[in-house]
């Protein structure tokens, strides 16, 4: 649920809020705690609106496979939004809406973020954030080397699996699932869910 947000949040005190492309990780700690959820991009702060229920179901069924799958296998740890995420200098935080991490990159217990590319991202579109998941965040994780990235989409009620090869710089498209069909993970081999099991 991304949405650009014009240059005119003010931080507390005297201080104005930078011009986009110019935000810090240090001004974004400045923001107001309001509930809001913000991320920055190469420098532009983002921000999300509340979650609809569709985007919350997927949300949740999506958890709930790649968890149980992960638990079982013994492979790593699987988060949901919100927890930072930081890419990059200029790239953090990112809150992705379902993260995957391998167990030997795994966080400590009492990590507030974590540093580095998660080992598998999902992101369920909103309307309002179809560009920012095709476009801004594609990029992002593609420049950060996250291994493999879901973009799922209620409604059209498909999801496409992105996978980053390990001799090129550039995704591929793994498959592109649709209602009925079974989807599958490279990086979480042997992983296989029902399209339809995701949607309300």
């Amino acid at each position: 649920m991304l949405t650009q947000t014009a240059p005119s949040i003010t931080l507390p005190a005297t201080n104005k809020s930078p011009a986009q492309g110019q935000w810090t990780y240090d001004d974004y700690l400045r923001l107001p705690e309001d509930g809001t959820r913000y991320e920055i991009i190469e420098g532009i702060l983002y921000m999300a609106n509340a979650p609809a229920y569709d985007h919350q179901h997927a949300v949740g069924e999506i958890f709930g496979e790649i968890r149980k799958f992960v638990k079982e296998k013994n492979l790593g740890i699987t988060l949901t939004a919100p927890f930072e995420v930081h890419l990059s200098e200029k790239t953090r935080p990112v809150q992705p809406d379902v993260l995957f991490i391998a167990n030997d990159r795994k966080p400590e217990a009492n990590a507030q973020v974590f540093k580095g590319s998660p080992d598998l991202v999902v992101e369920v579109i909103s309307p309002s954030s179809l560009r920012i998941d095709q476009h801004i965040k594609f990029g992002a994780y593609e420049q950060a080397k996250v291994r493999e990235y879901w973009l799922v989409d209620p409604k059209t009620r498909s999801v496409e699996v992105y996978s980053l090869p390990k001799e090129g710089p550039e995704y591929v498209l793994l498959g592109q699932f649709s209602n009925n069909e079974k989807m599958k993970s490279a990086v979480l081999e042997g992983l296989e869910i029902d399209v339809s099991s995701l949607f309300a």
